[in-house]
């Protein structure tokens, strides 16, 4: 059964929503603010969709999308009673899968929940096989868990294998600190939290003593650490 989040924080819509997916085979939980929808998405690998509200407390519904898409693809449908064209065209750019404006029928939203799940289904299962992601002569398994430096065995910690995957899968991204502790650890960064740089320094330590001859992490004095492209694409 998939189970879907409505993040919405008027109770009554909210118990609707989640009334009518109930009735129509789907798990449902709810949450009512913004902080709380980034924890439950972060914190449940078992949730399937997102229906997300704009206007909430505390984190607004666009802050929610950038927060969750730093370290999760979870399909995300918008639900909102801004109407514009610009507003639609820029969250979905954002990493929103659909945009419904309200009010709007159930019957409507069931119709695009069941779409996009769909669309993400057959997106998931072409990707099953290209569960590897490679840079330079670092590969991870992400399905085994498992870590290769030129053909020979990478030791690294839970922590160290997240940081690394989310840097891989954003090759181009640059990644401040705060960004990295929050998405691999799923707690508040603190600005005097040495945390990030100690695990960065144990990466580099680990990837140069496989491949000396290589660079694969640089630091952007103030603004944080991105991946050293290869000279040809440099």
């Amino acid at each position: 059964m998939k189970k879907i989040l409505t993040a919405e924080d008027d109770r009554e819509i909210n118990g609707l929503i989640c009334e009518y997916l109930s009735s129509e085979g789907y798990e449902t939980v709810s949450a009512f603010n913004g902080l709380d929808a980034v924890r439950m998405v972060r914190e449940d690998s078992g949730l399937s969709l997102l229906i997300l509200d704009l206007m909430l407390p505390f984190q607004s519904g666009d802050m929610v999308l950038r927060k969750i898409r730093e370290f999760s693809d979870i399909p995300v449908v918008i639900v909102s009673a801004k109407s514009s064209t610009v507003t639609k065209i820029d969250l979905i750019k954002m990493g929103a899968d659909d945009y419904i404006t309200k009010p709007f029928d159930l019957d409507e939203l069931l119709a695009r929940v069941g779409a996009v799940l769909r669309r993400y289904e057959g997106k998931t299962s072409q990707q099953q096989e290209k569960r590897v992601l490679s840079f330079k002569g670092l590969t991870l398994d992400l399905t085994a868990g498992t870590a290769q430096v030129c053909g020979n065995a990478l030791t690294l910690t839970s922590k160290e294998f997240a940081i690394l995957e989310l840097m891989l899968s954003h090759p181009a991204k640059l990644w401040s600190k705060a960004n990295l502790f929050e998405s691999v650890w799923g707690e508040n960064y603190l600005s005097d939290d040495n945390t990030v740089k100690v695990h960065m320094s144990n990466i580099r330590t680990k990837l140069k003593k496989l491949d000396p001859e290589a660079e694969y992490i640089e630091t952007v004095w103030g603004m944080g650490y991105r991946l050293i492209p290869a000279k040809e694409d440099a």
